[in-house]
C-alpha cells in the first residue's frame, strides 16, 4: 500500500493547530498561577458581601486582572523562551522531539503577548476600572447590565479622549502626516499610541532598575542570617529577653508611673523584632550564617557588575557598528547560531540576567515614595490597588524585551510589532539611553556598597549604641581602634 504524501495545506493545517493548542496550554497554566496570586492578596470582604450583584461585578474585575497579569508574565518569559529555544533547536537539530519547536510558533508568541498587553492596557484595564465604580444611570433599571452599559460609554469617552491626544501630539511633531493620516486610524495612531506606551515603560525601566538593584542587597540581608563582627551573640540575645521581659511587665501593669504608653509599646515591639533576629542567628548553622549571606551578596554583585560591563560594551559597539541597534526581525531563523559568542553558557548567562532585570525593576518599583502606597499586601488589597497593580506590571513585562534588546543584554532580535516601534531607530535616543543606564546603576551601587560597609563598620564597633546627640564624627581614632581591640580580646 503506497503512503500517499501530505498536502502542503494539510501540513500548514496541522501546525497551526499544535501552536495554537501550545499556546493555549501556556496560557492556561500562567492563567492559574496568576489566579492564584491575586486570591492571595485580594481583601475577601469585597467578594463576600451581602449585595450579589456586587461580589459579581468584582469577580468579572478579579478575572480581567487575571487575564492581564498571565499576560505580563507571558511578556516576562518571552526573551527567555526565544533563546532557550535557539540554544535547544542548535544542540538537537534533527531530534523528532524538537519538531514542534519553531520559528513561526515562537512568532505567533510575541505576536498574541503584543496583541494581548495592548488590548488588556488600552480596553480591558480601564474596563475593570469603571466597572467596579459604576452604578447604572440614573434613572435606569439597576442590575449589571446598566453597569455594563454606563462603563462601555466611559470607555468610549476615553478612547475619544485617548485619540484625540494622540492626534495633537503627532499633528504638533509630524504635522504634514497627522493631517493625510487623520482618518487611518489603524495603520497609524494605534502604532503610534503603542510606541509611546512602550516608550514611557523603558522610561520607566530605567528609573526603577537602579533603584531596584540597589534595594535588593538589603532586602537580601534581611531574609538571611547576617554574619556579625566582633559579637558575642549570646550576650547580645541575653540583654535583649532580659529588656523585653522589663517592657512586658510595664505594659501588663499599666501603672500610672508610665504616662507614655505609646512609646513603650513601640519600643517593646522593636525589643521583640531583635530578640526574633538574633534566635534565628542562633539557630543558624555555622555555614548558613557564615557563608550563604556572603556568597549571596557576591551573586548580587557580580549579577550587577555584569550588567553594567555588558552595557559599557554595548556603548561602544552603538559607535562603531550600526548592527549594534534594536531591530524588528520578521523571520526568525532558530537553530542557524548561538546568540552569545559563549556559546549555550552564554545564553543561559543572558537568560538569568533578563529575570534578574525584571525582578529588579519590580524592587525598584515599589521600593520608589511615588509606587510604594500600590505595595500589595496578603489577604488586605482592595481590588482598585489590584488593577493598578496589574496594570504597572504590564507596562514594565511589555518594555523588558525593548528594553533588554535596546541595552544589549542580548542579540536576539525583536519579533512582530515589537521591533516596529518609532524611537528604536534614533540612534541619539538608543545611545543616551544606555548612558544614563550605565551611569545611574554605578551611582546606586557605589552608594549601597559604601553605606553598607560603614554600617557594618559602626555596629562592630559598638558605636550605633551611642546617644544621638554625640556626632560619630567627632570620635578619635584612636577609641574606635581601641574599642575594636578589646571586643578582639
Amino acid at each position: 500500500m503506497e503512503i500517499e504524501d501530505v498536502s502542503v495545506r494539510e501540513q500548514q493545517f496541522h501546525e497551526r493547530v499544535r501552536e495554537t493548542l501550545i499556546c493555549v496550554f501556556l496560557f492556561s497554566c500562567l492563567y492559574i498561577v496568576s489566579y492564584l496570586i491575586l486570591t492571595h492578596f485580594k481583601k475577601n470582604a469585597e467578594f463576600v458581601t451581602d449585595d450579589i450583584e456586587d461580589a459579581t461585578v468584582n469577580k468579572i474585575a478579579l478575572w480581567l486582572c487575571t487575564f492581564t497579569l498571565s499576560v505580563a508574565v507571558c511578556a516576562v518569559l518571552l526573551l527567555p523562551i526565544s533563546i532557550v529555544s535557539n540554544e535547544v533547536l542548535l544542540t538537537f537539530p534533527q531530534s523528532y522531539y524538537m519538531q514542534w519547536l519553531n520559528g513561526s510558533l515562537i512568532h505567533g508568541l510575541w505576536n498574541l503577548v503584543f496583541l494581548f498587553s495592548n488590548l488588556s492596557l488600552v480596553f480591558l484595564m480601564p474596563f475593570a476600572y469603571f466597572f467596579i465604580e459604576s452604578e447604572g444611570f440614573a434613572g435606569s433599571k439597576k442590575g449589571i447590565m446598566a453597569r455594563v452599559y454606563e462603563t462601555a460609554v466611559m470607555l468610549l469617552l476615553l478612547s475619544l479622549l485617548v485619540l484625540g491626544m494622540v492626534w495633537v501630539a503627532s499633528a504638533l511633531l509630524h504635522h504634514n502626516t497627522a493631517r493625510e493620516s487623520l482618518y487611518d486610524l489603524w495603520e497609524y495612531y494605534l502604532p503610534y499610541l503603542y510606541s509611546g506606551i512602550s516608550l514611557f515603560g523603558v522610561l520607566l525601566l530605567l528609573l526603577c532598575t537602579p533603584l531596584g538593584m540597589s534595594r535588593m542587597f538589603s532586602i537580601t540581608g534581611s531574609l538571611l542570617v547576617k554574619p556579625r563582627l566582633l559579637e558575642n551573640v549570646e550576650e547580645t540575645m541575653n540583654c535583649a529577653v532580659l529588656e523585653e521581659a522589663s517592657l512586658h511587665r510595664k505594659l501588663k501593669n499599666n501603672a500610672s508611673c508610665y504616662p507614655n504608653m505609646e512609646s513603650v509599646k513601640v519600643q517593646f515591639l522593636s525589643v521583640q523584632a531583635t530578640r526574633i533576629s538574633l534566635e534565628m542567628r542562633k539557630r543558624a548553622s555555622p555555614w548558613q550564617r557564615n557563608l550563604g549571606y556572603p556568597l549571596a551578596m557576591l551573586l548580587l554583585l557580580a549579577l550587577t557588575m555584569v550588567c553594567v560591563l555588558m552595557v559599557c560594551f554595548h556603548v561602544l559597539e552603538l559607535l562603531f557598528d550600526e548592527r549594534a541597534m534594536p531591530r524588528g526581525m520578521e523571520d526568525p531563523r532558530l537553530g542557524m547560531a548561538s546568540l552569545s559568542i559563549f556559546g549555550s553558557l552564554g545564553a543561559a548567562v543572558e537568560v538569568v540576567l533578563i529575570l534578574y532585570l525584571m525582578v529588579s525593576s519590580v524592587v525598584g518599583f515599589y521600593s520608589s515614595s511615588l509606587f510604594s502606597g500600590l505595595l500589595p499586601r496578603a489577604q488586605d488589597t482592595t481590588l482598585t490597588q489590584i488593577i493598578g497593580n496589574c496594570v504597572s506590571l504590564l507596562v514594565l513585562s511589555s518594555a523588558l524585551p525593548v528594553f533588554s534588546r535596546t541595552l544589549g543584554i542580548t542579540r536576539f532580535d525583536l519579533l512582530g510589532d515589537f521591533g516596529r516601534y518609532n524611537w528604536l531607530s534614533n540612534f541619539h535616543i538608543v545611545f543616551l539611553y544606555n548612558v544614563l543606564f550605565a551611569g545611574l546603576t554605578s551611582a546606586c551601587l557605589m552608594n549601597t556598597l559604601t553605606w553598607a560597609l560603614q554600617r557594618e563598620l559602626i555596629r562592630a564597633f559598638g558605636l550605633h549604641k551611642l546617644p544621638l546627640t554625640v556626632s560619630r564624627s567627632t570620635i578619635p581614632f584612636k577609641l574606635l581602634v581601641a574599642s575594636g581591640l578589646s571586643k578582639i580580646q
